[in-house]
């Protein structure tokens, strides 16, 4: 099996072909975006600069909040916000998802108060 998968897409009319790790407008070699998941995100600062997981999540949720000025309601999950979370393992593998405060996506990896 194809550790990737190749999908087309699109943004506004443009065709865009996603393969593996890299979007690119159909037909071109010119880049059409990201294609990287936050949790890859995390992992690759963290290997790049020697922070720790705390640190790296910090800096994926927590600070661009403040920076945006809504750290009233996203980037901690302090009471009153909106409990937009993830649960991921030691390896930083997405098991669960929840928005407001609801599963949106639970991977067949999590084993948890969910089962």
């Amino acid at each position: 099996k194809q550790w990737y998968q190749r999908r087309v897409r699109g943004i506004g009319s443009q065709s865009v072909t996603v393969t593996g790790k890299k979007a690119v407008i159909s037909g071109t070699e010119t880049l059409a975006g990201s294609v990287a998941t936050m949790n890859s995100c995390v992992e690759n600062f963290m290997r790049n600069s020697g922070c720790t997981l705390v640190e790296a999540v910090n800096c994926a949720t927590k600070h661009p909040a403040q920076l945006l000025k809504c750290a009233d309601l996203y980037g901690t999950l302090d009471f009153g916000t909106a409990a937009d979370f993830v649960i991921i393992d030691t390896d930083i593998n997405v098991l669960a998802t929840f928005i407001g405060g609801d599963c949106v996506y639970k991977s067949d990896n999590f084993v948890g108060f969910l089962d």
